[in-house]
């Protein structure tokens, strides 16, 4: 506990950030649908969040060198507070572009900070006790986020200027906090060719994710509100994805540890499937009944990227767990510029409940290759056990991963 206190300054920043996350989240593909933005538009808005996040995790540890990390999370904070309050001023698709690539730039190196940060206070002891706080902290400052969108309407700016509050609020707790600065970020090579070699399933999975869960991310706002669900439903229907995934983490990674990991990848892939056809035929019946379906499709389909992880990691020694990571990493973030962009051309043809027969058929490649591969070569001989891992990270949040060998320094006290 005295550990977890230490870092108590940073997981409330985490907290704040990530409740501007989740409401900006599901503000920004509301509010271009309501101002009659093509879906293409909406997807190229997603997509140049994650092409900003490519950016930015390059870009960060320079600044990290250069001007240290509170400068660093000053300046990202500051950029995502503007950028926030600019989108409620200038709203088009040309303007929303531009300007969402400067976020993610932004968010790449907020979260580079705060990652870098918790695994400098990190020992091999409390590592994983700081771990779980982070992705706790993660998914509870979401899910805030998205019922702070039932506080006002859409088409005003009240629900940007909460954001932008959030993003200025984050800067206190670690402005004040006398927690040392932590050292460099050491960025890891990163070969993905070498990873592709390696572990053939872990790629394929983490293309699967970037291709599916960046367009669910984008266009999951948009499929409820397109259904008249009220701001509340909409927040339930976003939790309910959400928390649907997180619930099914441990079980399906303890399970994934004791079998070969492949074949729980097929598994929830082709349950993700299913799950996903589903909505696409049922979800426009009955709003509970979405709000249902939308949990069960996220517990499958958010599992695909930690088994993914720890697919690969089972091919390689635990010294190159971060790079792999990182590398895994980089390959899903490309995929995630393109998946945003591919739906809408989906979703535009067919009409907004295609967007889970996309994702489907996503989902049925990565199940059939996993099936391929299980066929033909021989499941690993030996297994890690399955640790959860955020999607939406940067490169210092690899380090956290208990999983992988660490200095045995000790921090130092707060």
């Amino acid at each position: 506990m005295p550990q977890i206190i230490s870092v108590g300054a940073i997981l409330l920043s985490t907290f704040i950030v990530l409740m501007g996350n989740g409401l900006t989240g599901t503000l920004i593909p509301v509010r271009g649908h309501l101002a009659h933005f093509s879906d293409f538009g909406i997807g190229l808005i997603g997509s140049a969040y994650f092409a900003g996040f490519i950016a930015g995790c390059y870009v960060g540890p320079r600044l990290l060198a250069r001007v240290g990390h509170s400068r660093t999370f000053a300046a990202a904070a500051g950029l995502a507070t503007a950028v926030t309050l600019m989108m409620s001023l200038a709203v088009s698709e040309p303007a929303w572009i531009v300007l969402r690539a400067l976020f993610g730039f932004g968010a790449a190196s907020v979260f580079m900070v705060i990652e870098s940060w918790l695994n400098d206070r990190a020992t091999n002891e409390t590592r994983g006790r700081i771990f779980s706080s982070y992705l706790m902290t993660n998914l509870s400052g979401l899910i805030v986020g998205f019922w702070f969108f039932t506080s006002g309407r859409p088409t005003s700016p009240t629900l940007f200027t909460i954001s932008a509050i959030f993003y200025a609020l984050c800067l206190i707790p670690l402005g004040l906090t006398r927690t040392p600065q932590p050292r460099q970020v050491e960025v890891p090579v990163l070969r993905p060719g070498k990873m592709f070699r390696a572990s053939p399933v872990g790629v394929a999975g983490c293309v699967a994710v970037g291709f599916a869960n960046a367009a669910l991310w984008t266009f999951l706002p948009v499929y409820a509100h397109d259904h008249h669900m009220t701001r509340g439903l909409l927040a339930g229907f976003m939790t309910a994805f959400t928390l649907g995934g997180a619930l099914m983490q441990l079980p399906v990674g303890r399970l994934s540890d004791r079998v070969d990991r492949r074949v729980i990848i097929a598994g929830v892939s082709i349950a993700a499937a299913i799950a996903g056809v589903a909505l696409s035929l049922f979800g426009g019946a009955n709003r509970t009944v979405a709000i249902i379906l939308v949990a069960i499709f996220g517990m499958a389909t958010l599992q695909v990227y930690g088994l993914s992880v720890a697919h690969a990691n089972d091919k390689l020694p635990r010294e190159m767990f971060v790079e792999a990571s990182a590398t895994l990493l980089l390959i899903n973030a490309i995929a995630s510029v393109i998946g945003p962009t591919l739906a809408a051309t989906v979703t535009a043809e067919f009409g907004m409940s295609s967007l889970f027969l996309y994702t489907a058929t996503v989902h049925l490649c990565l199940a059939g290759f996993a099936i391929v591969r299980i066929r033909t070569v021989a499941s690993p001989l030996h297994q890690e056990h399955f640790a959860p891992m955020p999607q939406l990270a940067s490169m210092a949040a690899l380090e956290l991963d208990p999983r992988g060998e660490h200095r045995a320094a000790p921090a130092e006290a707060a």
